[in-house]
């Protein structure tokens, strides 16, 4: 099987990919801050369809998190649409991607003594 490279700063074991749809907007403005939102390290796809007016992201959850994204679709004033489906799907992005990040800064432990131990029990 052929695994796809990803972008510098993206490890496939954290890669999410997130849906968000759009409010109605300028389309030089979404063109704009789809170029901006390429640029940030740790984002290893973004396209946006325009039928839809979904935006398509994929990101090492470990690197940013679905707020960075929405920090750039602010800063070009354009609005994540407000129907009840993508809100949830964002409270959903938020609580994986924290997951995410929480899991990859912590320590592995095991209550299991190390399996290279030479203490065995008769």
């Amino acid at each position: 099987m052929k695994s796809r490279e990803h972008r510098l700063g993206v490890s496939e074991s954290n890669l999410v990919v997130r849906h968000l749809k759009l409010g109605e907007a300028n389309h030089d403005k979404i063109l704009k801050a789809v170029e901006d939102i390429d640029q940030i390290y740790g984002l290893d796809a973004v396209s946006f369809d325009e039928r839809s007016y979904v935006l398509n992201i994929a990101y090492d959850a470990s690197r940013i998190c679905i707020d960075c994204i929405e920090d750039v679709l602010e800063k070009y004033q354009l609005e994540v649409s407000h129907d009840w489906w993508t809100h949830f799907k964002e409270g959903y992005y938020r609580f994986v991607d924290q997951n995410i990040k929480d899991n990859a800064n912590s320590e592995p432990w095991s209550c299991h003594g190390s399996s290279g131990s030479t203490t065995k029990k008769k």
